[in-house]
């Protein structure tokens, strides 16, 4: 009798691991199934973020070194407005191209902390170019597109 037991608790626990791992699997696909429409709903929105962003303030950086704000400032000047990127935006790709080597933050005033300056390292001109070529036929492609469906419509 014992035994049995043991047996039937054993099988239970099996059939309970089964269920828990089933029910985990079907979890981590609806939420793949959600991050995949989540990003499919928000891609078209987040072409200049993520894809243009990241280049335009290494381009910016490539002018003159200067500090996340200013960055968001010129960005803003230089497309009349049109474009206003957030520094909440800024500051993580500045952290992120820092990251790589691409380029240097260097304080205004090492004690005050008050302003960092970011200047553009000779790797992050390299990939600045290189990234500057990869994309131009692309935008090119999509700047043509745009103007083909701008003129079907309108």
């Amino acid at each position: 009798m014992n035994d049995n037991f043991e047996y039937t608790s054993l099988k239970d626990i099996k059939s309970e691991e089964k269920r828990l791992y089933n029910e985990y699997k079907k979890r981590m696909a609806e939420l793949k199934k959600a991050k995949k429409e989540k990003i499919k709903a928000t891609s078209s929105g987040q072409v200049f973020t993520k894809g243009l962003l990241p280049i335009y303030v290494l381009h910016i950086l490539n002018l003159n070194p200067t500090n996340g704000n200013e960055i968001a400032h010129k960005i803003s000047q230089r497309t009349d407005d049109k474009w206003r990127p957030s520094t909440g935006g800024i500051y993580p790709i500045l952290k992120k191209l820092e990251s790589e080597g691409l380029i240097i933050g260097e304080w205004d005033d090492p004690k005050k902390k008050f302003k960092k300056i970011y200047s553009i390292t000779e790797e992050g001109h390299k990939d600045y170019l290189r990234k500057k070529a990869l994309l131009k036929p692309k935008i090119e492609e999509a700047l043509d597109v745009f103007n083909l469906i701008y003129n079907d419509i309108y």
